[in-house]
């Protein structure tokens, strides 16, 4: 009895895992350039000891390949505001981590000025350029171009003349899978060093501008597997209570 409590239990512990990256995905449905990473995946794994080798328990197994971010496209917005950008294919953006100022990658691009000339996300990390933190000229008009170039051109100008003053950085991560870090935004998988780069890959990188891109997560099927998760944490419980009425019941006849 105490090896099938043991078992049930196990197998409620680790599902713990799957239920809190699913309810993640839930509460960012509604967040600009949010990616599901890898399904966290039960596995079995023998236990050696004496008796028959029929002992398995589940435990939590491919934790590094479930951090990998899914980059699969989320809805486009249209919002009309040229300072809003969205990243087609599998193309990311860098930015400086307001976290602890290390380079890292999003898809987020709800992007706005600052009052010191200096681009940043909606949620606050600097966006970077090849050379650093990007910088514009305040008071001026400020567009992007197709290849991420940035261009500047003030509102008193009658002619339109625009003037480069900075390039985004953008990486395509079709050959290179990115983890999802502890503060939301992306680095290569498996880096030694925080606020790694990567070389891009070959894809040709564009952005569409006055668009947003929505949140990956499907909320049919996340809610389905919630309900499979919901049912199977109840139908374990019940196992662990049953087997203690019988466990009860057995010590009563003993005695």
């Amino acid at each position: 009895m105490d090896r099938l409590a043991y078992t049930a239990l196990s197998a409620t512990i680790s599902s713990a895992q799957q239920r809190l990256q699913l309810t993640n995905n839930l509460a960012n449905l509604n967040t600009v350039g949010f990616k599901v990473t890898t399904d966290i995946q039960n596995e079995a794994m023998k236990i050696d000891g004496l008796g028959w080798e029929t002992r398995f328990q589940p435990v939590v197994g491919g934790l590094e390949e479930a951090g990998i971010v899914r980059l699969d496209p989320g809805t486009y917005i249209n919002t009309g505001n040229q300072l809003d950008i969205a990243m087609t294919g599998e193309a990311v953006l860098g930015v400086q981590s307001k976290s602890d100022q290390s380079l890292a990658f999003t898809r987020r691009g709800d992007l706005r000025i600052t009052s010191d000339g200096l681009i940043e996300t909606g949620d606050g990390d600097l966006v970077m350029g090849e050379a650093g933190p990007v910088s514009v000229p305040l008071g001026q008009i400020i567009t992007f171009g197709p290849d991420g170039s940035i261009f500047a051109r003030s509102a008193a100008a009658v002619d339109g003349v625009q003037t480069k003053v900075g390039e985004l950085m953008l990486r395509d991560a079709s050959q290179t899978p990115l983890q999802r870090r502890t503060d939301g935004l992306f680095e290569p998988a498996g880096s030694q060093q925080r606020g790694a780069d990567f070389a891009s890959g070959p894809k040709n990188i564009s952005i569409q501008t006055g668009t947003l891109e929505g949140s990956n997560v499907n909320p049919v099927m996340a809610l389905v597997k919630m309900m499979d998760y919901s049912r199977s944490f109840e139908m374990q419980i019940k196992v662990i209570a049953e087997i203690n009425s019988l466990s009860e019941k057995g010590s009563a006849l003993i005695a």
